[in-house]
């Protein structure tokens, strides 16, 4: 699969996933500083799924009808950034044929996906 790590999103996270054989763009390796909406622009252009911890993103994706590929947000608290790495690696590698076209939600406990109408 393919993901696009907003810059709020762990240096591990985007290792973990490179390692476990996904495509995955970092914003801070490409366009750090870069407004949500070109976050989300490009990750529609490279048709990645956006794995951040930032909640606006729900309301481009669903008020303001913009168009993803896929959006993970990650509320992952109080862990360490090796420990988040390990459960969103996991959640990514059970769920993944469900998670383009979706909003999705890793937490400690449980994975919420929600289709993109």
């Amino acid at each position: 699969m393919k993901f696009l790590g907003d810059e709020n999103l762990d240096w591990q996270i985007v290792e973990r996933l490179r390692l476990d054989g996904h495509e995955t763009l970092y914003v801070v390796e490409m366009e750090p500083g870069i407004p949500d909406d070109e976050v989300l622009n490009l990750a529609n252009n490279e048709g990645a799924i956006l794995l951040t911890s930032d909640k606006d993103f729900g309301e481009l994706v669903f008020r303001l009808r913009r168009i993803a590929a896929g959006v993970v947000l990650i509320r992952l608290f109080g862990l360490s950034p090796n420990d988040r790495a390990e459960i969103i690696a996991n959640a990514i590698n059970q769920h993944a044929d469900e998670l383009l076209g979706a909003f999705s939600v890793i937490s400690s406990k449980t994975i919420r996906i929600r289709k993109i109408t």
